[in-house]
C-alpha cells in the first residue's frame, strides 16, 4: 500500500470566518460548499484542504472537542525566494491570520517565518535559500 495524503481537513469553529480567510485572503479556490463543510482546491499537485465545523467533526470521529496548545501539526508552504515568504504571510496577515514568528534567516541557511490562521493552525512559510 502507498500512502498518500488526498485531504487535510480543519475542524474550525467559525465556517463561514475560515472560509474567507482561505478562499478570499488567500485565493484557495473553493471546490464544494455545504453548510457544515467547504472543500478547498490548493492547486495542482496538491491535496485539498476541507473545513469542517469543529463539533461536528468531532462528533464525526466519535471524539471530543475540546484540545489546547500545540496539536503536533503545521502545514508547511515552500515558496522560491525571502521575497515570497514575506508576501505570503502579509497576505495572511491581511486576511485576518496572527503573526506567529517573524520571518528571518535559519542555521540551514533558508528563510522561514510562521502565521497561524483564525483557528490558530499554524503554517511555515520557507524559501530554501
Amino acid at each position: 500500500m502507498s500512502v498518500k495524503v488526498t485531504s487535510i481537513m480543519l475542524g474550525v469553529k467559525d465556517l463561514d470566518r475560515s472560509k474567507k480567510f482561505y478562499a478570499e485572503g488567500l485565493g484557495c479556490e473553493i471546490g464544494q460548499d455545504y453548510p457544515t463543510f467547504v472543500n478547498l482546491n490548493l492547486g495542482d499537485g496538491s491535496s485539498t484542504l476541507a473545513l469542517y465545523e469543529r463539533n461536528a467533526a468531532a462528533q464525526d470521529a466519535g471524539v471530543s472537542p475540546k484540545g489546547s496548545g500545540f496539536t503536533g501539526i503545521s502545514f508547511h508552504y515552500i515558496v522560491g525566494d525571502h521575497d515570497a515568504v514575506d508576501q505570503t504571510i502579509k497576505q495572511a496577515l491581511s486576511a485576518g491570520g496572527t503573526l506567529v514568528r517573524e520571518a528571518a534567516a535559519s542555521e540551514w541557511g533558508g528563510y522561514f517565518g510562521y502565521f497561524a490562521d483564525p483557528d490558530g493552525y499554524l503554517w511555515k512559510v520557507a524559501s530554501p535559500a
